[in-house]
């Protein structure tokens, strides 16, 4: 849904009317009648308006989500609220997947970088630890700024380029840096996609996917599933499989699910198992669905159940 009332604001303050927006920009009826009807204008013809009215662009024209949780994300965001969901989304889905991961930081660690960009070390911290953390929040962002789009194999690669550019990683010239991988690789003894394949067993995982009518979380955790037995990436896997479960619940209108680093053993036998028992992977991502709820209910963020 589109408001246009940061540009009545702006016209009542200014006393001017719609229709001098007309004749002094040079804007078609068609374009005004767009305003009324709370269309969505051209990026072009909001910048006019915007330039005009002394106004930037964002308070002039804002897309309102109907996804309760996802607007909350988005307002916060941009008001850089600290204490909020947004801010506690960070920190927690960022130490949690990242620690699942190996990160060595801790969540007070996550939590310092997130809220001051300052980190008080001491010895023996990876630099790829405190990039990855930054790059993590970086790609939750892009996750909230394109969550309603239908998922692609460029978003997925695209996320994989924030998380792993400018790491020790990216200097070796064997690892794809937000590409498929170039070199086969196996998980806990279990054969994935050859680099030859993952191409092809993405576009079909996707393409079956989006074909989906009313996606479910457990569309979502399937999705997940069958993601990372792929293994598409040399390695940053399963937190690009996180993110992109994150941004289809946005997506979607789902309550997300977080995955506590408590619960990896849990996680990861229900990813092994998911072919032969899909009920293990199911029932955590669930009690990471419960963790978001509370998070909701501490901060009294009603959304229907």
């Amino acid at each position: 849904m589109i408001s246009y009332e940061g540009l009545e604001k702006a016209l009542k303050e200014k006393g001017i009317r719609k229709t001098e927006l007309s004749t002094e920009l040079g804007l078609s009826t068609r374009t005004i009648a767009k305003i009324a009807k709370k269309e969505k204008l051209s990026k072009r013809s909001i910048q006019k308006i915007a330039d005009y009215l002394g106004e930037t662009p964002d308070l002039i024209m804002r897309e309102i989500s109907d996804n309760r949780i996802l607007q909350v994300l988005r307002e916060e965001k941009e008001m850089k609220l600290s204490g909020g969901l947004y801010h506690e989304l960070q920190v927690r889905m960022t130490y949690n997947s990242n620690h699942i991961e190996g990160s060595t930081l801790s969540e007070d660690q996550t939590r310092l970088i997130f809220e001051t960009n300052t980190l008080d070390a001491g010895d023996g911290i990876s630099v790829d630890d405190v990039l990855e953390t930054v790059h993590h929040f970086q790609a939750i962002d892009y996750v909230i700024d394109i969550a309603e789009k239908e998922l692609t194999e460029d978003i997925i690669k695209h996320l994989h380029y924030i998380l792993k550019h400018d790491t020790k990683d990216s200097t070796l010239d064997w690892f794809a840096v937000g590409d498929y991988k170039k070199r086969a690789n196996v998980v806990g003894g279990r054969e994935t996609s050859k680099p030859s394949e993952v191409h092809e067993h993405m576009k079909a995982l996707i393409d079956d996917y989006n074909e989906k009518q009313n996606i479910t979380v457990e569309d979502i955790i399937a999705f997940h599933a069958e993601f990372e037995h792929i293994h598409p990436f040399q390695d940053g896997n399963g937190r690009v499989g996180r993110l992109v479960a994150l941004k289809e619940c946005l997506h979607h209108n789902v309550i997300p699910f977080i995955i506590e680093d408590t619960k990896k053993n849990f996680y990861y036998r229900g990813l092994a198992e998911w072919r032969n028992e899909k009920g293990w992977l199911t029932d955590t991502c669930l009690d990471g669905q419960e963790t978001f709820v509370k998070l909701l209910d501490m901060l009294e963020i009603k959304v229907p159940l």
